[in-house]
């Protein structure tokens, strides 16, 4: 059966996802870069952008396995761009590019409608606005049998989480502290039922941990 996954996703020791102030000139908020900097040093990692060369070793099979058996992309708002409130126009079309790293449909939840984007690669940004339920069942019909993979940000991870929709979730542990931003595990009631820890590895920069969702 068909699975969501999220791969990378990537936390401050203090827990967050992005930091304060996203704008065009901080897409990952104030010093959110730094949880990213692991993956642009890996071989898989840089192939993504374009260029060669690169690290192997346990973050280049952690990022290339991201991509394995993905038929779809599920993403919040704020991966998708720094806009807020209904679309000014149709000029914004993420941060990727002409052509985007995905090669899939990508299904972006916004409470603002708007036409499909395609773009070069096989991307096209589907703008779904009914709910993280009514996503998934495209990104799942998209997919043609094989996995969703559910890119972030943190809000959007957080709803899927409460809503017991994630199969499979795959987080990096940088060694930073953010200070502010956006926190993966608020608003979750509590804590993290359901899940348990399969496996947890280390590089010299980062920490992976898996977690995946129990069977009742």
């Amino acid at each position: 059966m068909p699975k969501l996954r999220v791969h990378n996703f990537a936390i401050s020791v203090d827990g967050y996802a992005a930091g304060p102030d996203q704008d065009l000139d901080n897409p990952l908020g104030v010093g959110g870069r730094r949880l990213h900097e692991w993956v642009f040093v890996t071989r898989a990692g840089r192939r993504m952008m374009g260029m060669e060369g690169g690290e192997t070793g346990v973050d280049d099979d952690f990022i290339a396995a991201g991509i394995v058996g993905i038929g779809a992309t599920v993403m919040g708002r704020n991966m998708f761009g720094p806009i807020r409130g209904a679309w000014p126009d149709d000029e914004w079309k993420g941060w990727w590019g002409d052509e985007p790293p995905y090669h899939h449909p990508v299904f972006v939840l916004t409470h603002y409608p708007r036409p499909p984007i395609t773009m070069e690669g096989g991307t096209t940004f589907h703008f779904v606005v009914d709910g993280i339920e009514s996503a998934l069942e495209q990104a799942f019909a998209a997919a043609g049998g094989n996995d969703v993979r559910l890119g972030g940000g943190a809000s959007a991870v957080q709803q899927y989480l409460r809503a017991g929709l994630i199969d499979d979730l795959h987080l990096v542990i940088v060694p930073t502290l953010l200070g502010g931003g956006e926190r993966l595990f608020d608003h979750l009631g509590g804590g993290l039922e359901g899940y348990e820890c399969v496996q947890f590895v280390s590089s010299p920069s980062v920490a992976h941990v898996r977690l995946a969702k129990t069977t009742a």
